[in-house]
């Protein structure tokens, strides 16, 4: 509803002028996967003060134990927006309570915790998030494999022919007509690199906003893939020769009259970057180990960071601690903004969000400085003059990534030692159930090879 002020009264008068009978009373969990309780709308005042309620246990990344309480979402009005692919439904975003009080373990009141942190500043972050995603369908093994079989260029970048098919140009088109729902106003849409990969953009908003609507917007998609037989895939790396599926961030501060503090026309690099955007830019990069756990959460993440050139040369996902207006580096500097291009499509905008927040303030508070641009291809570099240059990458594995997670002390107090426990627990959990799976690969060179 885009108003922050909202009571009981103005959102009932609202939902009775949409015709909402129901309500999806939604949060996410610690992965970031939607969840919701059916609500019907006469009850929205108990959703508002109590919360719908969820067994704790049950939710991934609460913290809750079986004998623990019960999780409750308690409604944010202002998140109030139709469904439109669910006639008389519509969509509220709840905060995490337990025992009537903000849930630390909660990634949105994570959020509103280092949001509140900029607000004492007098700051608000604006965030533009760019989803990429890959349109799938079994095949008669059961296996996944493109949806639509006609689309295997080698370079499928803006291909009209794949969006203008049917059945993918009914996807994009009810994707978009459902984010101009919430105010999403969707400005372009292309093909990506991979076979079925697509990006829809979308307007910027400030960052608790903006990570509400990516969630619609994976509610959307998926519904609406559903309807035409197909999968919409968020998995970072589907397919191992071809490009992974990205969520790159659009990073700026703004004053309280809405003015661009990462803005200044004399930037010397020509990025149009203030000073204090450059140490919001060292703060991110000298967080980046850390980062990377949480905004490349799956063991399938690192399988889209490569170090060096791939076999197929299907990479866009950047691996290097480095910055410059260069797709090849972590940071780009496209002009009074930062974009933060490691977060791939299976993260947590939440607790992106939340991560940024925290490490940019260390880079504001202690005045840190990024180092040099790097305008080269880092793909094309040897190890040595990696070295050379003082670029180093980002941990290559899931494991490696919580290491450095959990040595990272400004992370750490600012998400909270119990969140930090939590999500390292749930991820190495993943870790070692993948270094213990036997896989296709693993029979076909070793079963006849002693």
């Amino acid at each position: 509803m885009a108003n922050d002020n909202i009571d009981l009264a103005q959102a009932g008068q609202w939902l009775a002028e949409h015709k909402v009978n129901y309500l999806l009373a939604q949060f996410v969990d610690i992965h970031g996967a939607a969840k919701t309780k059916i609500v019907p709308a006469r009850h929205l005042e108990l959703i508002t003060t109590t919360g719908a309620g969820f067994s704790g246990y049950a939710i991934w990344g609460t913290g809750i134990a079986r004998n623990g309480g019960d999780y409750y979402a308690r409604a944010d009005l202002s998140t109030l927006a139709p469904v439109p692919w669910l006639p008389g439904y519509a969509r509220v975003v709840g905060d995490g309570h337990v025992h009537g009080r903000p849930h630390p373990l909660c990634s949105r009141v994570l959020l509103k915790t280092q949001l509140q942190r900029l607000a004492e500043r007098g700051w608000r972050l604006n965030t533009g998030l760019e989803p990429e995603f890959t349109l799938l369908k079994r095949d008669g093994s059961g296996d996944y494999r493109p949806a639509d079989e006609l689309d295997v260029l080698d370079k499928a970048s803006y291909d009209y022919k794949g969006m203008s098919r049917p059945a993918n140009r009914q996807f994009l088109e009810q994707v978009t007509e459902a984010m101009a729902a919430v105010g999403a106003d969707v400005y372009q849409i292309d093909h990506e690199d991979a076979t079925g990969q697509y990006e829809i953009n979308y307007v910027y908003a400030d960052a608790l906003t903006s990570a509400d609507r990516y969630i619609y917007f994976k509610m959307a998609a998926s519904h609406a893939a559903e309807q035409l037989g197909m999968l919409c895939s968020f998995m970072p790396k589907p397919f191992a020769d071809r490009a992974g599926s990205g969520l790159h961030f659009h990073l700026s501060l703004a004053d309280a009259e809405g003015r661009n503090l990462f803005e200044d026309a004399a930037d010397p690099n020509g990025y149009a970057l203030s000073e204090m955007g450059y140490h919001f830019l060292a703060g991110i990069l000298h967080h980046a180990p850390a980062l990377t756990a949480i905004c490349a959460p799956t063991v399938n993440s690192y399988k889209r960071l490569v170090v060096g050139n791939s076999l197929s040369g299907a990479t866009w996902a950047p691996a290097y601690i480095a910055y410059g207006d260069n797709r090849t580096v972590l940071a780009r500097c496209p002009g009074g903004r930062i974009e933060w291009r490691l977060a791939d499509a299976g993260a947590n905008p939440y607790l992106v969000s939340a991560a940024l927040v925290a490490a940019g303030l260390d880079g504001i508070e202690r005045k840190l400085h990024p180092g040099n641009k790097v305008d080269d291809d880092l793909y094309e570099y040897q190890p040595a003059q990696l070295t050379a240059a003082g670029i180093e990458h980002v941990p290559q594995h899931l494991g490696e990534a919580v290491d450095a997670l959990l040595a990272d002390p400004v992370l750490g107090e600012a998400l909270g030692k119990d969140f930090v426990a939590e999500f390292a627990r749930l991820k190495r959990l993943e870790w070692v159930e993948y270094l213990r799976h036997v896989s296709d690969w693993e029979r076909k060179r070793y079963a006849d090879f002693f």
